[in-house]
């Protein structure tokens, strides 16, 4: 494409950002819908997110994503936030219209939607084990809450941060969120359908950690990991080869961001184009 003044900007705004496949995913969007746009990387050390955000927001940009650290941080700078995102407490996408930026969440939405797609079961009623705390936690605790799985066990090596999301899922909607000590674990994934990896542990470079040890795993779960750099994380792996069913996290990464794209250009995203370009840009496949 040209690049001229006309061109609109995105990007995804995160510390560290060098594995997402977000800016090759979207571009190829761009592309296949002759939109003179294009979406860049913006690395942002914590001390400079907001004179960033300032900056971004007189400037030529239709919106931007937010990865790690800053889901949760970046509500701060925001003029408004939908409903949905202030519920989860969240926001992974803003978009900017006349110099007003707007939060989003796309990435609960886009979880469920990757696991309706690829898991064979409805998740209604169903117990559900999460790990991790965070904001990509967050979005998917609460969206599964709202959408009556009927208990949701929430595990974080720092446990008054698993206790915070479960008492705020259970503020937001009517399933059981229990929160759980890291060590005592074993029971609760024995209890679970579902097991759903959000921290970052097997992400590229470090391809032969997982979050945890695969004698805790049973042939019963569906296990899942938002990880999609590889493709195939060493908890799926080890998911595998316990006889489990497993969902990889590149389908949510694509929800999430077919989501985000709709939300800028207000037109529907070309959903295979997008899959094309992210499993293309997956550096490792083991």
């Amino acid at each position: 494409m040209v690049i001229n003044t006309e061109t609109r900007l995105t990007g995804l705004i995160g510390f560290p950002i060098i594995q997402s496949h977000s800016p090759v995913m979207q571009n190829a969007a761009f592309q296949k819908c002759k939109l003179n746009k294009i979406y860049i990387p913006i690395e942002v050390e914590p001390s400079n997110l907001e004179s960033v955000v300032k900056g971004i927001s007189k400037m030529n940009f239709d919106g931007f994503n937010i990865t790690k650290p800053y889901k949760i941080e970046i509500m701060k700078y925001l003029d408004e936030v939908d409903e949905y995102a202030r519920l989860i407490g969240a926001v992974n996408t803003v978009k900017i219209s006349n110099g007003i930026l707007k939060g989003y969440n796309t990435d609960g939405t886009g979880f469920l939607r990757s696991f309706r797609e690829n898991a064979g079961v409805e998740i209604e009623g169903k117990n559900v084990f999460i790990l991790g705390s965070g904001g990509a936690a967050r979005a998917i605790a609460i969206t599964l809450a709202l959408n009556e799985v009927k208990k949701i066990y929430i595990c974080n090596r720092t446990f008054e941060k698993a206790a915070s999301l479960a008492a705020d899922t259970n503020k937001s909607a009517a399933s059981e969120a229990v929160r759980m000590e890291y060590h005592k674990m074993k029971d609760a994934i024995n209890d679970s359908h579902i097991l759903i990896n959000t921290t970052n542990v097997g992400m590229l470079p470090n391809i032969d950690e997982s979050p945890l040890n695969e004698n805790l795993l049973n042939n019963e779960l569906i296990v899942c990991d938002i990880v999609y750099n590889p493709m195939r994380t060493k908890l799926l792996r080890d998911a595998e080869k316990k006889g489990c069913k497993i969902i990889p996290g590149l389908p949510m990464l694509v929800y999430q961001g077919v989501e985000s794209f709709e939300i800028w250009t207000n037109i529907n995203a070309p959903i295979d184009t997008m899959f094309k370009a992210a499993e293309e840009a997956s550096l490792y496949r083991p």
